[in-house]
């Protein structure tokens, strides 16, 4: 029963937007929505995306929970949505590319427009990741940059390897809305 308290008394300060008790949260409920994942993908990389992103909305629409479910069911539940419509875009795109009579050739090097066009987009990518929270743009950088992984950013961080997915998740959905502004 004591459980049950510790657990509500997080939920309602995650409302709260309080870091501590989305990191507690996660920390609590990862197995359980990773495993879930895990069983429906068989695939550890998609399980983990899957993950991170599935406590990135439940995190995102926590003010629309209601405790008269189980918050665990509530994210697993998101979880295999998020599955769902992910296997639906993979069947769409596969559909396409069935179809698709045309074969594509790539060049084996980019020529001196391609290296142009490329330069002028990674400086403007570079200019819309400094509009990020400074936390934010660390985690774009180490990331995709300094191309560290999961567990080498957590190191670095000195955070919870749970709590850097999650950010590097927030912060990728924040760059889209600055780059679709």
């Amino acid at each position: 029963m004591k459980d049950n308290t510790i657990i509500k008394n997080q939920i309602i300060l995650a409302k709260e937007n309080n870091q501590n008790a989305f990191s507690f949260l996660l920390n609590r409920y990862w197995d359980d929505v990773y495993n879930f994942q895990l069983k429906r993908t068989n695939n550890e990389s998609n399980a983990e995306d899957i993950t991170i992103e599935s406590f990135a909305k439940a995190f995102e629409k926590i003010k629309t929970y209601n405790d008269k479910f189980v918050f665990k069911t509530w994210v697993i539940t998101i979880s295999k949505n998020l599955h769902i419509d992910q296997l639906r875009k993979n069947k769409i795109k596969l559909n396409f590319n069935e179809s698709d009579e045309f074969n594509i050739i790539i060049e084996s090097s980019p020529s001196a427009e391609d290296n142009l066009i490329n330069e002028q987009k990674l400086k403007s990518l570079k200019s819309k990741i400094n509009k990020l929270k400074p936390s934010y743009k660390k985690v774009i950088e180490l990331k995709y940059f300094d191309e560290l992984s999961y567990k080498e950013m957590s190191t670095k961080l000195n955070q919870p390897i749970n709590n850097i997915k999650v950010r590097v998740l927030r912060a990728k959905k924040v760059l889209a809305e600055i780059i679709q502004e």
